[in-house]
């Protein structure tokens, strides 16, 4: 079936559904119906701050299905991507007690069982099945929790959706569980080219047994519906015959299902209607709002998202996504989508979306902002035109009421200052932009009148953390810009003395009180970066969370930077994105006690990177761990305690050389599936390790 013409669009109003229905349903997650109509009424918007709580937050239900999804991308975009894959996928971006998953513990978080399986060497789907865990284990909610992207990367395609649905939901579920996985997977795929809700559920039902609970359970609230006009009659009717008291477990995913087709029916195609009933209804009110959420964005577009109330708005696109690839932790509705809709079109057979040619900020999709925020006395607003390259930019209407006052319009490269004390998940996270990387910006000043000055002034701005945690402030090139021109701003960010760049943003300032509009193309960077990393003589604490951390013991002196301990297996800690691709990395290692230590590079999480080790067997090594370990190529080598090695790991292109106090010793060309790009990171097995300022820079071509 051909790709629909507004896919990408659709996806991102699947996308936006999905963060709105979790962030709305977050709050008040688990309440029964009646203590939400007690205490909150029928939820018809956004309750966060009545319950004093932050809006967009650290998430399992929106970081599980964004981050299980790169199983396809990870595989190469086949269709025969298998279900163990699904569960490696799962080992390489986890951190264990960290990220993600419930961490309840064996027999009793069904995901946190499944994974302690795949971790002790039980593949999937075993790891989930309910001949190892039971029935009650395996027929929690998760598998249709994280299930929207096997949907939407298959627009059209339910059967290939509901397969899909059924290798990754039996990761960690069986039985019920990937059933309703199924159903939501197939309408999903099915609503990007079929409008009406009954028969998308039949869609959904056609591909599961019509001997399931869940069959009979959906034919059930059908009839139900025909009977009864007041959807709270038949909610009454679901908790008495498939409640939470008629189901062992924590979350069993039957009463959850039966809400959310509850919602589709009863809903009338209205966003904020639907919204309202499956949360008002109580439950697991986060998974089940998502999955509704984005159902209707899929089907109907921005449209049903803008309809009702201002949805948009304070989410702002927002969303995080903490996993073992700290660098894309910071992301947003956009970015997302378009993963998707690339592994979407890549399954077909299609060119790459990349619209304005990849740029990291493009505001293509209608009523986007990415992030970004502004000053007070401003307002942000997606525009179509002025755009070289595109059809939308991004409008910053200021109003200057005195002389020479500034407007500034940014978005986060790291975790905000606000979420830094959030609870719940932590926000794990690299900053997404470096020192030495090259930032561009293509930007156009509306035309004038009488009023309007002969020029505005702008600048490229960056917001870096400092001693106190606080942010500091530091300004690229002015630009004098007249009405109705544009100008390209480019900028090589300076060195930041190691502390995280927080923010990016675009200043205009004005000589004179003025009101005017400044239109922001696209906002994107490049190139490797030119660091060092370690503690800053400013101080502060928030540096040490840069690293992605994934050991036992992560601790860190004034004499050493970093000091890491791992008691059993190995364990990294990790920083940068998967666009560094050619680069030199190297460290001061010291060895008390390991069965291999050094540093990796194009690491893109705990089960993909290339690392230069010294290993206890007095051995050098430069190894691939990729579906394995594989050493690429070794030379003897005394390896001693306590004292200290200079190593450099550099990659460029497919060869990696390795140094150690200043000697080539490893030189080698990894011709098989090559890692392409990623972060850096310290690595030990079983030990303990002192590292030194770690640097990064791009390659010399040796």
């Amino acid at each position: 079936m051909s790709i629909p013409k507004d896919y990408a669009e659709r996806v991102y109003a699947g996308v936006l559904g999905k963060i709105i229905g979790v962030y709305l349903g977050r709050p008040f997650e688990g309440w029964s119906y009646e203590r939400i109509m007690r205490e909150l009424g029928e939820i018809r918007y956004y309750v966060h701050d009545r319950l004093k709580v932050p809006l967009i937050v650290t998430d399992d239900d929106i970081s599980g299905t964004f981050t299980f999804l790169r199983a396809l991308p990870d595989y190469g975009n086949s269709r025969d991507l298998t279900t163990e894959q699904v569960g490696q996928t799962w080992l390489n971006y986890i951190i264990e007690q960290r990220t993600i998953l419930w961490w309840g513990g064996m027999g009793n978080s069904t995901e946190h069982t499944a994974y302690l399986r795949l971790k002790n060497g039980i593949p999937a789907p075993r790891s989930g099945s309910i001949e190892l865990n039971g029935r009650v284990i395996a027929e929690q909610i998760g598998a249709q929790i994280f299930i929207d992207g096997w949907g939407m990367v298959a627009p059209g395609n339910p059967a290939l959706a509901a397969d899909l649905a059924r290798r990754a939901g039996s990761v960690s579920h069986d039985g019920e569980a990937v059933y309703a996985a199924q159903v939501i997977a197939a309408m999903e795929a099915a609503a990007f080219v079929e409008s009406d809700i009954n028969t998308l559920i039949d869609c959904g039902l056609s591909f599961i047994p019509k001997d399931s609970l869940v069959y009979r359970m959906i034919g059930d609230i059908r009839a139900w519906h025909a009977q009864q006009s007041d959807w709270r009659e038949t909610r009454d009717r679901i908790a008495s015959q498939y409640g939470y008291d008629r189901y062992q477990g924590n979350c069993h995913v039957i009463p959850n299902h039966a809400l959310i087709i509850l919602a589709l029916l009863y809903g009338n195609d209205n966003f904020q209607q639907s919204l309202s009933i499956v949360n008002t209804a109580g439950w697991d009110t986060d998974c089940n709002s998502g999955n509704v959420g984005c159902l209707l964005g899929i089907k109907n577009g921005l449209d049903t998202i803008n309809a009702g109330p201002d949805w948009r708005g304070p989410v702002a696109d927002r969303l995080y996504l903490p996993t073992a690839d700290g660098g894309r932790a910071i992301s947003d509705a956009v970015s997302e989508a378009y993963s998707i809709v690339n592994i979407g079109l890549s399954l077909a057979g299609e060119p790459a979306y990349t619209p304005k040619n990849g740029a990291r900020f493009s505001f293509e999709m209608p009523g986007s902002v990415q992030g970004f925020s502004v000053d007070a006395d401003a307002v942000l607003k997606n525009e179509e035109g002025h755009s070289a390259e595109g059809k939308r930019s991004l409008a910053i209407h200021y109003s200057h009421s005195a002389q020479g006052k500034v407007t500034r319009a940014f978005t986060p490269t790291f975790i905000p200052p606000e979420t830094l004390t959030m609870s719940g998940y932590a926000l794990i996270a690299s900053p997404t932009l470096y020192a030495g990387q090259q930032v561009r910006a293509h930007i156009e000043a509306a035309s004038g009148n009488s009023q309007t000055p002969d020029t505005i002034t702008c600048r490229l701005f960056i917001r870096v953390y400092n001693g106190e945690d606080n942010l500091s402030t530091l300004y690229g090139p002015d630009e004098a810009l007249a009405p109705g021109n544009n100008a390209l701003l480019a900028w090589r960010i300076p060195d930041t003395a190691s502390q995280p760049i927080a923010q990016i943003g675009i200043e205009v300032a004005t000589q004179e009180p003025t009101e005017g509009t400044l239109y922001l193309d696209y906002l994107t960077w490049e190139g490797e970066p030119d660091v060092i990393l370690t503690t800053p003589e400013s101080g502060g604490t928030v540096w040490r969370r840069a690293w992605a951390n994934a050991v036992d013991h992560n601790m860190s002196r004034l004499a050493e930077p970093y000091r890491i301990t791992q008691n059993s297996g190995t364990g990294l800690l990790i920083q940068g994105t998967r666009e560094w691709q050619n680069y030199r990395v190297s460290a001061p290692i010291s060895i008390s006690l390991a069965r291999t230590a050094g540093i990796g590079a194009r690491v893109q999480g705990l089960k993909r990177y290339y690392a230069l080790l010294l290993c206890n067997d007095n051995k050098a090594r430069l190894v691939k761990v990729l579906n394995g370990s594989r050493v690429l190529a070794e030379v003897d080598y005394a390896v001693e305690t306590f004292h200290s090695y200079d190593l450099s790991l550099q990659v460029v292109g497919n060869r990696l050389q390795g140094w150690i106090d200043g000697q080539l010793l490893l030189d080698v060309e990894d011709n098989h599936t090559p890692l392409e790009g990623g972060a850096i990171a310290l690595l030990c097995e079983e030990g303990t390790l002192s590292i030194g300022a770690v640097q990064v820079k791009p390659a010399r071509y040796t």
